[in-house]
């Protein structure tokens, strides 16, 4: 109880997904900064790094460890596309959240999809996800923009398969079922908060 105390008093203090932005919320103005600000928007974000963490535990357990954060990344390249295109999708901050937190009750119940199913799931989620990434780069320069969105696209991949990699290591131990369930609970209870404060 007093894990999941913590990660709820953790997940209290989260902020709404379209708030956070690397470089201080300066926008990225050279090619170096549009890279810097994609490795780190993934990170300082914990509603994103919440759900690619939980993507990547998902992926291992349906054996699309490699694969299925493919569908995340191809749904955040369209939504950020859709943002800059000055297309706007209603209701984004919410659906991060609730991304979130299905994602860790998810990981909590052990969930195993199928892979073009977890693919296609991770697609829709990443289509709001990248929807907020794109907050820090609109009116940059083109070749900015591209270095963030390659840059995000790979940090999304490299943290989804090292979550994933390590789910696998722990996937016959004796503490899995402990070690999914407080990962899992503690993604649903950030996802909750995301969500009450984006509500």
């Amino acid at each position: 109880m007093r894990r999941f105390a913590l990660a709820a008093a953790i997940a209290m203090t989260a902020t709404p997904a379209l708030a956070h932005h690397p470089l201080d919320g300066a926008m990225p103005t050279t090619i170096l900064h549009g890279l810097l600000s994609g490795v780190g928007h993934p990170v300082i974000g914990l509603d994103h790094l919440a759900f690619i963490v939980a993507a990547g535990v998902l992926a291992a357990l349906a054996g699309r460890l490699l694969t299925a954060p493919l569908g995340l990344i191809a749904g955040a390249l369209l939504g950020a596309a859709l943002h800059l295109g000055a297309v706007n999708l209603p209701g984004a901050e919410a659906l991060i959240a609730l991304s979130v937190l299905l994602a860790g009750l998810a990981v909590f119940f052990g969930a195993r999809a199928n892979g073009g199913l977890l693919i296609a799931g991770f697609a829709l989620a990443g289509l709001f996800h990248g929807y907020a990434y794109a907050e820090s780069v609109i009116g940059a320069e083109q070749g900015v923009i591209a270095a963030y969105l390659a840059s995000f696209s790979v940090t999304q991949w490299a943290i989804a398969v090292l979550a994933g990699f390590g789910a696998t290591l722990l996937l016959d131990a004796p503490v899995w079922r402990r070690t999914r369930q407080i990962a899992g609970g503690a993604f649903a209870l950030a996802g909750a908060a995301f969500l009450a404060s984006a509500i």
